[in-house]
């Protein structure tokens, strides 16, 4: 049974016990969500993920037996290829898995970067390598183009006709890519449940079949989330999805709309998925709860009020690691509210999936709006294939980058409201526009494998929740796109945004795809975010660094601390002048 640890009842309880929304959800009642006929029309179509485990779609026993007979033919690796809702579950699943060993070896791409796909295929033997492809819609074109890239890695170590039978498609009935597997007679072919959204498919194919390939017997994962279903859709005030839900809304109507995630570092990968499921579900019509995973604590000893928080102990052998922990969360503000949980193992994981996305349900019921959908997740993929068809747009400036050391031209595009002509000017207007109560997010197509890149980036995530006092988090391009990029875009306009990209030193070609190259896909779809995050009047700035070097990035990060000690300090004399005329 999922426990959490608070002493507090909140409203909203009383509210989602009153109006039935457990047991109406698990019933699949969609006139739950009446309070718009888009919003009701949407739960009507996606409300399948609400019995999966009491009543799964898929046999298990056939993934099981695949699974073990692909393990007992030598299968050591296993490669998953898709984006958003397609692996944010598997990678919690098989990540959290790994310590207590997982049966092969299991690698996630869902990142366009060239570095990230030579990184992942370095050393990897394909010949005993089984490729996951796992798309609901069977399009998505970050799918399809890291599928060309690899590909062609199995075509120059393998005969053509021998690849089909180490590719594996996840998807849903009817799809281009369920029937590309059928035509090519790929190795198999596990179809999804059409009424499942992406985000909410943890206990469907699309998170079984990993789990079942890195060795979770998937009757004990099944049975922990089908105990976690009963008590989820049971209309009392200490059901724990009921619980969380009015948590998280109860905090929001108190002006706390952002959550801080604490946890272990094994826990970090489950806040990924939570922060996929909230954002993306309840960020629209300008409203949204913020997630803010991977923080200091530091930042919370003194209260923000603007923020809750929500931490999950973990199972770990390490003293270290555990003591760790417990004194990082000493730091913590006692008037900030909190409520915490502890997961032992990956099979336990399968019941906190169940009570996030009932949790999340609820969540949005309160709020009035859909869960289900992601609008402006469509409007930023239409745009970026517009630019593939059409050409990059013109930067409003090009700049050497960056001080006495001339590393190439740097690209700089701003919104309306942002605008300067030089960089450290950009940098300046855009955090100068930072106030109490907005986040940060730095948005990031780059590779965060090699020395120094993701240090740099996190000294910047870092320098502006520290030097200017507000949630900042650091989302990786394209996957942020599929998560918290919909709630950048249609939740409330509180957000600043930085995107970065890079020119690639060495780029993959592609052939059969929009994109005639990996480079060119992860570029095009940082203009595309930026084009709608202007078009929502958003305060933002596309920066297109000269390269991904290390070195350039932490030249970046410098700039940018500069900018932000420079702004502190003029608050600071401020605050100081301000207080000595009163």
């Amino acid at each position: 049974m999922i426990a959490s640890e608070t002493e507090k009842l909140y409203p909203a309880a009383k509210t989602l016990v009153r109006d039935k929304a457990a047991s109406r959800i698990h019933a699949k009642d969609h006139t739950l969500y009446d309070f718009e006929e888009s919003a009701c029309d949407c739960a009507a179509h996606f409300m399948g993920w609400a019995d999966l485990a009491s009543n799964p779609p898929f046999p298990c026993e056939e993934i099981q037996a695949f699974a073990d007979k692909a393990i007992a033919e030598g299968i050591k690796t296993v490669l998953l290829i898709g984006q958003g809702g397609s692996t944010q579950a598997p990678m919690t699943i098989t990540k959290y898995n790994k310590i207590d060993r997982n049966a092969v070896d299991f690698k996630v791409l869902d990142s366009v970067s060239p570095a990230r796909v030579r990184t992942i295929l370095a050393g990897t033997d394909l010949s005993k390598t089984l490729v996951l492809v796992s798309s609901k819609s069977g399009g998505t074109i970050e799918m399809r183009s890291v599928l060309d890239a690899v590909l062609s890695y199995f075509e120059e170590c393998m005969p053509a006709e021998d690849v089909a039978s180490h590719l594996v498609a996840i998807s849903d009935p009817g799809s281009n890519l369920a029937k590309r597997a059928q035509d090519e007679g790929w190795r198999a072919c596990f179809t999804g449940e059409p009424t499942v959204g992406g985000r909410f498919s943890a206990l469907s194919v699309f998170g079984l079949v990993p789990a079942a390939l890195v060795g979770i017997n998937l009757h004990d994962f099944l049975e922990q989330a089908k105990k976690a279903e009963q008590a989820c859709s049971e209309d009392a005030v200490d059901n724990p999805a009921i619980v969380l839900a009015s948590f998280l809304y109860d905090n929001y109507l108190a002006g706390r709309d952002k959550f801080c995630f604490f946890t272990p570092k094994r826990g970090r990968v489950l806040g990924l998925w939570i922060e996929q499921l909230v954002a993306e579900s309840l960020g629209k019509n300008g409203l949204g709860i913020l997630p803010n995973i991977e923080i200091d604590s530091l930042l919370l000893a003194e209260d923000p009020k603007d923020r809750c928080v929500i931490t999950y102990s973990t199972k770990t052998d390490l003293w270290d690691e555990r003591k760790n922990f417990d004194l990082s969360l000493a730091y913590l503000n006692d008037s900030i509210p909190r409520l915490s949980y502890r997961v032992e193992s990956a099979i336990e994981l399968a019941g906190h999936f169940v009570m996030w996305e009932y949790a999340t349900a609820m969540c949005g019921y309160l709020m009035k709006v859909c869960p289900f959908d992601q609008p402006d997740v469509a409007s930023t993929k239409a745009a970026a294939l517009k630019i593939l068809e059409e050409g990059e747009p013109e930067p409003d400036f090009e700049e050497a980058f960056i001080g006495t050391v001339h590393m190439g031209q740097a690209e700089v595009t701003m919104a309306p409201c942002v605008k300067a002509d030089n960089i450290m000017d950009a940098f300046y207007t855009l955090f100068s526009s930072v106030k109490p109560g907005d986040y940060f997010a730095l948005n990031a197509f780059l590779p965060f494998d090699g020395e120094g890149r993701r240090e740099a980036l996190e000294t910047i995530r870092h320098g502006v929740a520290d030097k200017l006092g507000v949630a900042s988090c650091l989302e990786i391009g394209p996957r942020y796109l599929h998560s918290t990029g919909q709630l950048q875009k249609g939740g409330p306009n509180n957000g600043v945004f930085l995107l970065i990209s890079a020119d690639e030193l060495k780029d993959i070609p592609l052939h059969d795809v929009e994109a005639e190259s990996l480079g060119a896909l992860a570029k095009a779809q940082a203009a595309a975010d930026l084009s709608i995050l202007i078009e929502r009047g958003r305060r933002c700035m596309h920066l297109c660094l000269p390269d991904n070097a290390g070195v350039t990035i932490r030249a970046l990060g410098d700039a940018i601390m500069h900018v932000l000690n420079r702004i502190e300090a003029e608050r600071e004399a401020a605050a100081q002048k301000a207080a000595e005329e009163n």
